[in-house]
């Protein structure tokens, strides 16, 4: 029979992890809020640079009448020889299976490009960890975010490969507090190469989140640009059901609301299919030209944003399913405590009652 003492401890034990799990959670909701309400905030921008490009496409001539080949370079279409994969991660962990189901969704898309010169930008210290155990870095290597910021005008070469899938850059520290200058820098660089002809697609792995149950694992193509406003998604995996329920449960515990953010209003929907003759400043051409980059920025910024508040409602779930877990330890505990507690009390009294008989015995 186990020690009442030893129990006891546990359950003391059990206790303080609970109160640890059960604050995380509270934390964990309070940023997926926040969280939320940027990744909301940013939706309109990009709606209307979204539905600007389509008025522009209806309008500018980006594809040459002789010979059909796109006039901007993001548009253009090569074989796929060199390919840039940027993995978006968490930076911290006890967010459940989240790092790892990106991990994983990443190891697989390497598989299906086997044969291709492949680099990876990696965005989230856990991605990072994961990719530098398996893969090598390459010897022009750009740290930060700050570096990108500060060398994208220099025409810098990449220098020799270390493997036919290197490490290009880590980006560590910047899921804290997104902003758009980071995810321009990053967008700018990979515009750069991609206009170099140094890489001919570019990919990007995250979690598409809507809502705290309405979540997916995307792989989406963002260079060269196909059709604009459609996503270009060429892996996706939902979440399980089982996931789901956790997560509406946890959600529903911690009062976060469980439905998405409402999509641009009618007239910002209506700007890029209305039949109207809209007169430009510049040449729509010229317009197109200078919107076209910053529509491949905003991808990247959208990626993140919704990486991290797909991350926060991971933890929230996680941390909601570690509370009630050690919930039923500290019942399963302490069931077992008075069961040892009820044993040496009738143990005791045994030996009471033993003792008393050999006495009457004697007498």
């Amino acid at each position: 029979m186990p020690n009442i003492l030893d129990i006891r401890r546990r359950i003391r034990s059990v206790i303080n992890t609970r109160q640890i799990t059960k604050a995380m959670k509270v934390v964990s909701a309070a940023k997926l809020r926040r969280a939320q309400e940027r990744a909301l905030a940013a939706r309109p921008y990009a709606q209307m640079l979204t539905n600007v490009l389509k008025s522009l496409v209806a309008r500018a001539e980006i594809y040459d009448p002789e010979t059909g080949e796109p006039k901007h370079p993001l548009l253009a279409q090569r074989e796929e020889k060199n390919i840039l994969l940027i993995i978006v991660t968490g930076d911290k962990g006890l967010a459940g299976a989240f790092n790892t189901n990106i991990t994983k969704a990443a190891t697989r898309f390497l598989d299906s490009k086997a044969g291709r010169n492949i680099d990876i930008e990696a965005v989230g210290r856990k991605g990072r960890d994961f990719l530098r155990r398996r893969y090598p870095a390459a010897k022009v290597q750009t740290q930060s975010l700050a570096e990108l910021e500060e060398s994208i005008d220099a025409d810098s070469e990449t220098g020799e490969r270390v493997g036919a899938i290197q490490i290009s850059g880590e980006h560590v520290g910047v899921l804290g507090k997104v902003a758009f200058a980071q995810a321009h820098a990053l967008a700018e660089s990979v515009i750069a190469r991609y206009q170099r002809e140094e890489i001919d697609a570019v990919y990007v792995v995250f979690n598409e989140f809507k809502s705290v149950i309405a979540q997916r694992l995307i792989v989406e193509q963002i260079l060269p640009i196909g059709e604009i406003g459609e996503q270009a998604v060429r892996l996706a995996e939902e979440l399980p059901e089982e996931e789901k329920k956790r997560a509406k449960e946890a959600a529903i515990s911690a009062g976060v609301g469980m439905r998405g953010g409402e999509r641009a209003g009618e007239p910002v929907t209506e700007f890029g299919t209305a039949q109207v003759d809209y007169i430009y400043e510049q040449p729509p051409t010229e317009l197109f030209r200078a919107l076209l980059p910053k529509y491949v920025a905003i991808q990247v910024f959208r990626a993140l944003l919704e990486s991290v508040a797909a991350e926060h409602a991971a933890r929230m779930t996680a941390m909601d399913s570690a509370t009630n877990n050690a919930t039923d330890m500290i019942d399963s505990l302490t069931l077992v405590m008075n069961r040892a507690r009820q044993a040496k009390i009738t143990k005791e009294i045994i030996e009471i009652v033993s003792g008393a008989a050999a006495m009457c015995r004697s007498c």
